[in-house]
Formats: C-alpha cells, structure tokens, sequence
C-alpha cells in the first residue's frame, strides 16, 4: 500500500500527502489513468464498471470517485462530464509504479538493447539510434544529450599533413569519439605534431584548456603550438554544443493536447536551452543508478512544461555522464516509458 504522509493535497513539495490511498481507491484510480491514457477522454463511472474488474458495484465506484476528488488524485473538468487525473493523481499513480517491481521487466528488453549496441560501430550513431527507438517505445519525443567530451581524456591526437603548411587535425578520445578540424600552419606539421603529442595525451580536454597539467604552461608560450590548441579546442567546443539528439516533435504533434502547433512551440522553446537539459540531468543523477526520475506537469522547474511529464535517466559516470529522457503530455503511458528509458539508459552505460 502506498503512505502518503501530510494532510491531504499537495504541499507544493513533492512526496508529500494528506492521506492514505486503500487498495481500492489505488485500483479505481489506476483504472481511471488507464482509460483517460488510452482515450484522452474524461472517465465516467459507468466505463470503469464495464472496463475494469473492479470487483465493487457502480455506486461503490462513484463514490471512490468522489473520495478521490475530494483528495485532489481526480478533477471533472465539466459537471456533467467524467474525471480526469491531476498532477497529484498522476504522482500517486507513478511513485506507486516506482514502488513495484518495474526492473523485472527489463529482461523483456534485453534484445532491443543487444540490437542497439551492435548496430552502431560510433558513439553517435548509438545515441541517434537510442533516441529513435526510445520515440518508437513511447510515440513521444525523445531526447539523447552526450556526455560532455571536454571531460574526456585524449586517446591519440595526429596531425595529417595534406600538403606542407596545412593538415588534418584528428582527436580521437578515451570512449572512441574522432573530431577532425583542417587547419593552415606557418611552419612544418611534424614539429607541431610532436609537441602536441607530448603535451596533450592522457589529458582530459578540460585540463587543457585550464592550462593545467606538466608541459602546458610551457606548449601556451609557444604561437604555433597556442594557435594548433585553440583550433583542436574550438572544434570540440562546437562539438560539444550539437551533442542533444531530439526526435519525436511529430509524435507530439498526434496528441490531442498538443493538435494546436502553438501549444507545443513554448515547450520546445525551452527544451532547446540547454540550462534546462542540464537541470533534468542533475535531476536524473539524484535518483541515482537506474532510477529514473519523473517530473510531472507544474513540478517541473519551467513553467512552459507545466503541461507535459519528464522521465529522464542518467547514464556513464562522474563528469563524463549523459542523460536520456522522453517527453510527453501529463496523459502519458508512465509505464511504457519508464521502462524505454531504463532500456535506453542501460544501452549507453558502457559506452
């Protein structure tokens, strides 16, 4: 049984509750998510009695309906019409989810993420792929951020030489990423190549561009050697600012809450500014390994998301850790998606 500690509706902190949900208030108002999810329509209490095996007479239901009203878990948007989920319904519904046994299903998926990991020979190709299967799971959008390559450390640099004064720069990191810059020089690619070699390998891309590190105060002194450094740098840091795959714009576009193109703009506005991406990100490390963590409707911090759900999952380790998530209205199949992001999740741990 779920505990909901407090006094009743939400406190404006998550996790917190008035009151205490019997087992058969949890099963009509589970059934009633079931039905709005599938329907987009308010659910009266004739429907959950034919639909659902609910094992309690018609007027038992309606009168845990009206409990669950009065609890803040359901609204009826019209007097005549049926309920509909809250926020706060949505949020008993979810951490009841949570509770459960949700991993036990994840060997179910074990294949789809056998298939991921060998159909991409590249790190970005596995995310792009990541984020396509996670928009199939979900028919929502999706969203795959990279980690940061400036906390990676440098595998191998080479220079290339295309003709005497100009070469191929290629970087290559310690997870397999390759970015490749041309660049002019002034003097002989050898000389620039052994020193680069010396002074950046085994270091992470943050180190060099702090100027830390043995050899790096004497490699900036050097023009050539600054100028080798500032273009790998810049290559990496435009890198680095296109590492978010989002797919599923047009999945959003089905739902009814979002029929409207105007509806969806501000959230996507906002989904494209990456302070908010990093914030579902810390979000997600404070579940810790394998728990994702889900924001719904106004418990997001943007008040454009106020109108749909986060489910979001943190993948790799320490500074080098990305993030994947799904983003759907509040009337979201949470089950369904808090298993593709498990998936997604344990598809990129290793990567």
């Amino acid at each position: 049984m779920m505990r909901y500690y407090g006094s009743g509706k939400p406190t404006g902190e998550r996790g917190r509750w008035r009151s205490v949900l019997s087992d058969r208030r949890q099963r009509v108002l589970s059934a009633l998510i079931e039905e709005y999810v599938a329907r987009a329509l308010p659910v009266g209490s004739r429907t959950l009695t034919e639909r659902y095996q609910l094992g309690v007479s018609p007027a038992t239901v309606r009168n845990e309906l009206s409990v669950l009203e009065d609890g803040g878990y359901i609204t009826q948007p019209h007097t005549s019409a049926g309920r509909i989920p809250t926020d706060f319904g949505y949020r008993a519904f979810v951490d009841n989810l949570l509770a459960s046994d949700l991993a036990g299903d994840d060997e179910r998926y074990r294949p789809v993420v056998d298939q991921l990991r060998r159909s991409a020979s590249e790190l970005d190709a596995l995310l792009e792929q990541t984020s396509s299967a996670l928009t199939r799971l979900t028919d929502c959008l999706s969203i795959v951020l990279a980690p940061s390559v400036l906390n990676l450390h440098i595998k191998q640099l080479s220079l290339i030489s295309l003709s005497p004064y100009r070469a191929l720069v290629v970087l290559v990191t310690e997870d397999g990423q390759v970015f490749n810059r041309q660049m002019d020089f002034a003097e002989e690619v050898a000389r620039v190549q052994r020193f680069l070699a010396e002074v950046m390998g085994g270091k992470s891309l943050q180190e060099i561009e702090d100027g830390l590190g043995e050899g790096m105060a004497e490699a900036f002194r050097d023009p050539l050697v600054r100028m080798a450094l500032d273009e790998v740098l810049s290559c990496l840091q435009e890198g680095d600012a296109s590492r978010t795959h989002r797919l599923g714009v047009s999945s959003l576009l089905t739902k009814p809450e979002f029929s409207q193109s105007q509806a969806l703009l501000p959230v996507m506005q906002v989904l494209e500014d990456d302070t908010v991406l990093l914030q579902i990100l810390d979000d997600a490390a404070r579940q810790g390994s394998g728990a994702p963590s889900v924001r719904i409707g106004r418990e997001n911090d943007a008040a454009a998301l106020a109108g749909v759900s986060v489910v979001a999952s943190r993948y790799g380790r320490g500074a080098s850790a990305g993030v994947v998530a799904v983003v759907g209205p509040t009337r979201m199949d949470y089950s369904k998606v808090i298993q593709a992001v498990r998936i997604a999740s344990a598809a990129l741990e290793d990567v």
